[in-house]
């Protein structure tokens, strides 16, 4: 709710005063980051969290890293992708972000050979193609 009405700061504060994070808790903190612009927050959360990595959180990660588009989150970004679970590779939300971050990268062949390995494409990955 906090989240929604772009109220960062009680976000954060609600946040911090969880003692037992999980991935979830996490994915959503960064989800608010990137949905207000504060991109570089972000991936300083996702630098700190020692758990693995669930298909929402890996999303947000990408998206922040396509909305930045700099040295270090091109560095993030491709390492994430290369690390990337084998059972993510089938996900179509996950790799369309990746799609779309590697778009702004401006690294269009490694995004043309990710959207080649894509079995079933949809609209929404031949538009993260076509930006």
């Amino acid at each position: 709710m906090l989240i929604r009405f772009g109220d960062i700061q009680n976000a954060e504060n609600v946040f911090q005063s969880i003692k037992n994070k999980n991935i979830i808790t996490y994915a959503t903190m960064m989800k608010a980051y990137v949905q207000n612009q504060m991109s570089e927050k972000a991936l300083d959360l996702f630098e700190q969290i020692e758990l693995n990595l669930n298909n929402a959180a890996y999303t947000i990660v990408f998206n922040a890293c396509a909305e930045l588009a700099d040295d270090r989150a091109m560095k993030i970004g491709e390492k994430l992708l290369d690390e990337m679970p084998e059972n993510l590779r089938n996900d179509n939300v996950v790799l369309t972000s990746a799609i779309h971050m590697l778009m702004k990268f401006g690294d269009i062949q490694s995004a043309q050979k990710l959207f080649q390995s894509i079995q079933k494409k949809d609209i929404v990955t031949y538009g993260a193609m076509m930006k």
